[in-house]
């Protein structure tokens, strides 16, 4: 009787179990189609607007105007309300983001190998709430200290070194946002990525007799190689999509490209973001197609990123393998000739 009872109670519970998973994977399906409709809808609405530019007819000054497809994509000017070309801004903002990185993955690097294992555990720990921090402060905010400091040190700069500036507002100042911006997001990807190479590596380099720093930069460093990248490609990410702190550094320039580092400049995003409001008509409408050629460059990017990636991440797993092999080898003589 008792069993057939203890039977009659784990049915229930089974079966209850079934009816609670069940529910949650239909509000899962029904979240994940709810969302999937959102990112349908809006991927419609800015192809829509971006590509009727290109099929019709606006009236501009009075006069019937239509926009050039190939003339708008290899374009070197971007002037309303009748000249439009992104050919510029697509080189601008690569550009600045390659700045960027140059100044960024050092600093997050070496930063982040000074939180994960050379800076005592206290130390590492609050110089990670900080980054932390960094990394949830708004766009905006980055962009009001880049106009009121960073754009003031790029003007003293120029005004050091002979050369002309916008008031600071210039390639430098925007590049130095950006990286500002992204460094807290490569650095944090980059702490886990080194947190998580295996101890072993670590101790059978120092037991080969290499120092904490060869160890540091040639054992560590190496076999966190893909997390490092992962978290680069997240900065790449975040920093061609950025706009309110681009546009209020840049200084908005209406043809290109430019190179200068003192020069002004302007990207996909400022362009679709200045004046935004006011705009209306084709003037409107150019700025979703601008939308979709950032689009295009963010996943072309995305894949030349992801496919290094993936190369990258063949290289170190085949390269941690060797390495142990090696270990196994010589660690037993490096043993037995110590305690000779």
């Amino acid at each position: 009787m008792e069993f057939y009872v203890k039977n009659r109670i784990d049915e229930t519970k089974i079966k209850r179990r079934s009816i609670i998973n069940s529910i949650i994977k239909y509000v899962f399906a029904a979240v994940s189609i709810i969302c999937a409709s959102f990112i349908i809808m809006i991927v419609i609405f800015i192809s829509l607007k971006g590509i009727s530019p290109f099929v019709r007819e606006y009236t501009v000054s009075g006069d019937p105007m239509r926009v050039n497809f190939w003339q708008f994509l290899i374009g070197r000017e971007w002037s309303a309300p009748n000249i439009y070309g992104v050919g510029y801004l697509i080189i601008n903002t690569l550009y600045v983001i390659l700045l960027a990185l140059i100044i960024a993955i050092p600093c997050s690097v070496f930063g982040a190998l000074l939180i994960a294992k050379i800076a005592p555990k206290k130390i590492g720990t609050f110089m990670m709430v900080i980054i932390e921090i960094l990394a949830a402060i708004p766009s905006i905010v980055y962009g009001v200290f880049g106009a009121g400091f960073i754009v003031r040190i790029v003007k003293w700069l120029a005004n050091l070194f002979g050369v002309q500036t916008a008031g600071g507002l210039s390639i430098m100042a925007t590049s130095l946002v950006l990286a500002i911006m992204i460094i807290p997001t490569i650095t944090t990807l980059s702490v886990s990525a080194i947190r998580a190479v295996p101890r072993e590596l670590e101790h059978g380099s120092l037991a080969l007799g290499a120092t904490v720093t060869q160890t540091n930069f040639r054992v560590v460093l190496a076999s966190a190689k893909s997390g490092i990248f992962a978290g680069i490609m997240l900065g790449v990410g975040r920093a061609l999509g950025e706009a309110t702190a681009v546009t209020m550094v840049c200084g908005s320039m209406n043809s290109g490209p430019t190179f200068g580092l003192f020069q002004r400049t302007n990207t996909l995003t400022s362009v679709m973001l200045a004046s935004f409001n006011e705009s209306e008509g084709l003037n409107y409408d150019i700025r979703f197609s601008a939308g979709l050629v950032l689009v295009v460059v963010i996943l072309i990017t995305n894949l030349i990123l992801n496919t290094v990636k993936k190369k990258l991440g063949r290289v170190v797993t085949k390269w941690q393998g060797k390495l142990k092999i090696v270990l196994c080898k010589l660690l037993p003589i490096s043993f037995l000739l110590s305690h000779y």
